[in-house]
């Protein structure tokens, strides 16, 4: 996707969709770039020293082709899917998110399970934390909107989005938290899927592309793809 910079000449974003900048896509971006160039500098994946070397188009990676619309298939049936992270570590499938959830479906817990109450978590409310130690270990602090509170065991389901809600709306701080598990679609893999075992997979809008590893216990297949839920989390 492509937008055009203060400079009028066409700048070529990343296509990761990491939502680092606020937006949730790449092509949203994009379409601001014209009236506010000044978002370009909010890339984390494009330097100020490559932007201002450049004579005409910042050379960036590739995107990921979308799969969320062509239905469950195997990997082999589309040779264009690349089951690699950022860091060029195999994978088995994308995790997308449900369309009607804002971002991707993360099941925590606070390290204190207490602080859900005593903080009041209500549903709809903007929370930041960031997955601690065995649970995963992710170095970026994560942020979302609750969509589950259970006020007496600390379980909270929140749709992780990117920085800007917190920016624009105010947040609640968790601290660290213990992350449980993943809920979302599988439109796309390269194995086949099967409740019980343990899958290398990414979430589509991973703001480092890496690979998370879950045990898969739940799979429903719809007209879509299938659905599933992976806890036992970690990252590598």
């Amino acid at each position: 996707m492509t937008g055009t910079s203060d400079t009028n000449k066409p700048v070529e974003l990343p296509g990761l969709n990491c939502g680092a900048c606020g937006y949730r896509t790449c092509a949203e971006m994009a379409a601001q770039l014209s009236a506010k160039p000044e978002l370009l500098e909010r890339c984390i994946h494009l330097a100020p020293e490559r932007i201002s070397t450049q004579p005409s188009t910042v050379a960036a990676p590739a995107a990921t082709p979308c799969t969320a619309c062509v239905g469950a298939r195997s990997g082999s049936a589309n040779k264009q899917v690349k089951y690699q992270d950022s860091l060029g570590r195999d994978f088995d499938f994308y995790l997308e998110h449900f369309p009607e959830d804002p971002g991707p479906r993360e099941i925590i817990i606070p390290h204190n399970p207490m602080l859900t109450r005593e903080m009041d978590i209500q549903v709809g409310e903007t929370l930041i934390g960031r997955p601690l130690g065995m649970s995963c270990g992710c170095p970026v602090t994560h942020c979302g909107v609750a969509v589950s509170v259970d006020h007496r065991t600390g379980v909270i389901v929140w749709c992780v989005t990117g920085p800007l809600r917190p920016r624009q709306h105010g947040y609640k701080d968790l601290g660290y938290y213990i992350a449980e598990g993943y809920e979302g679609l599988v439109s796309e893999t390269r194995a086949e899927l099967k409740i019980g075992m343990r899958y290398f997979f990414q979430p589509r809008m991973c703001m480092l592309q890496w690979r998370h590893s879950g045990l898969l216990n739940y799979l429903n297949r719809t007209a879509t793809g299938f659905q599933v839920r992976v806890e036992g989390l970690w990252i590598g």
